[in-house]
């Protein structure tokens, strides 16, 4: 109690030690040099505060925030720290308005008075509790440590789902629940141990790494809405380095396949059509409705020599829920052939108007690639616009749709071109989205500073996950697995 005490005293002197009254400050016709990047973004109802530092050396911060309605909050420090109560109170009494924010700056023993921004409130509600996503040290042999984390979105408070000191010597990756839905989820696990862990309901199996039919593991999973399937792709998975500048890590398939889990009957479900000989098939995900499944399919190339040339279209084929059977016909919707681009990652937007795709130069790793960029299909006109104000100057890349398809999350390098961070932005009706925002933290040049940790796969939740990590380290631990068959 003591030393908490002792830390609570220090945090709080921190945060008054240049109390004072702003004098004679200088007017500058700009906005005030933050960190992050909180000018003219757009948030929804209960994210947690948009605390911001100084983004260059200062003295203290002066800052009111105001809306139309509310009381307005006036805060001063090291850095600017709103109360969480009046900030939640503010930003819900101005949704679907504004609030503005009026940024003093002192240093050198000058304050400066900055040109005030706007922070809008969207008028979309944002429904789920919080996200989930993989933090990794961005190396490239060993995996250190790392683990899947869940963030409460009203809050800054993250733990941890399962980490890899819990499972030593094991990466843990692609925790993906059912349309935000954390009841259902499932995960894999990669090292001595491997296997792909399933929950649905109360039932937890551990299911073996991989099957003599696959080429390899089950890895990038999504759910069928009903529960029953599962989508998964089967990778050999390999990584080279560029000697070039600005490129470092180039990760490919020496061959992938794309197939269904039945959950119920323990089944994998496979089509001649979904594994092509000389055909690499990826990231397979379900429309809304069930009844047709997406995946992205390449020309296998020779690597390294042929790297560049790989490039990904955007397929879809039928899918039965009834009899888990796929349809006849593969239509390509993106043919990266003709428009000389490499798509991954397509993600389904749940109220299915849309279908958002990272497009890079060529590969399907697209995390690596400076040049990628979030784009939008329009599912019943088929055209497709890239999402300006989302994206970058460095990669843009993983995204999921929150439940009520408004919102997106994605990762980008934007900050350092080093580490992937996740932001968060809004899609209108009209298909325009907002300015991304970076995921808020208590202090956040002192986190992100301190961080060496890369976000990626990234999901919304719409409660707690409900995830015993001594349980599911032992069932890893473990030599216990349910054995699959093949239809």
């Amino acid at each position: 109690m003591k030393k908490f005490l002792i830390v609570a005293a220090v945090v709080w002197l921190g945060m008054t030690a240049c109390r004072e009254e702003v004098k004679d400050a200088v007017q500058v016709d700009a906005w005030p040099p933050i960190f992050p990047d909180y000018t003219e973004v757009t948030i929804p109802v209960g994210i947690a505060p948009l605390n911001f530092n100084s983004a260059d050396e200062s003295e203290c911060l002066d800052v009111v925030l105001k809306g139309s309605d509310g009381e307005e909050l006036h805060v001063q420090g090291d850095y600017a720290a709103f109360d969480a109560d009046k900030w939640r109170r503010l930003v819900e009494e101005n949704q679907g308005g504004e609030l503005v924010c009026s940024v003093c700056i002192k240093s050198n023993g000058r304050w400066k008075r900055y040109k005030d921004f706007r922070i809008y409130v969207s008028a979309y509600e944002l429904e789920d509790y919080g996200l989930t996503y993989r933090k990794i040290a961005p190396g490239y042999e060993v995996y250190s440590k790392m683990g899947l984390y869940e963030r409460e979105l009203s809050s800054f408070e993250e733990r941890a789902l399962l980490e890899n000191t819990e499972v030593p010597g094991m990466c843990v990756n692609c925790h993906t629940p059912n349309r935000t839905n954390p009841e259902q989820f499932v995960f894999h696990v990669r090292g001595a141990h491997g296997g792909t862990l399933v929950q649905r309901a109360e039932e937890t199996e551990l299911l073996q790494a991989v099957n003599d039919s696959l080429k390899g593991s089950m890895v990038y999973p999504y759910w069928h809405p009903s529960g029953r399937y599962c989508a998964f792709s089967t990778n050999q998975t390999r990584q080279g380095f560029h000697v070039v500048k600005d490129e470092r890590v180039e990760v490919f398939d020496l061959s992938s396949d794309v197939f269904v889990y039945d959950a119920v009957k323990h089944k994998l479900l496979l089509d001649s059509l979904l594994c092509q000989k000389n055909y690499s098939e990826n990231a397979p995900v379900f429309s809304p409705d069930g009844r047709t499944l997406y995946y992205m399919t390449a020309l296998q190339r020779h690597y390294p020599t042929e790297f560049r040339e790989q490039k990904y279209s955007l397929c879809s084929i039928g899918f039965d829920a009834e009899s888990g059977t796929f349809g006849q016909q593969v239509d390509t919707l993106f043919d990266a052939t003709k428009e000389g681009k490499s798509l991954t990652w397509p993600r389904p937007s749940y109220d299915g108007k849309y279908i958002m795709v990272t497009l890079a130069d060529y590969g399907y790793f697209s995390i690596w690639h400076k040049e990628s960029d979030l784009w939008l299909i329009d599912v019943k006109t088929g055209q497709m616009t890239p999402v300006v104000a989302a994206n970058s100057d460095d990669a843009d890349s993983f995204h999921n749709w929150s439940a009520g398809s408004h919102w997106f999350v994605f990762t980008s390098r934007r900050e350092n071109g080093l580490y992937s961070l996740l932001y968060l932005s809004c899609i209108d009706d009209n298909g325009q989205a907002t300015k991304p925002f970076l995921l808020p933290q208590e202090n956040p040049k002192a986190y992100y500073g301190q961080s060496v940790f890369s976000y990626n796969t990234p999901d919304f939740t719409s409660s707690p996950v409900k995830l015993d990590a001594k349980k599911a380290a032992a069932a890893i631990e473990s030599p216990e697995r349910v054995s699959t068959t093949v239809r």
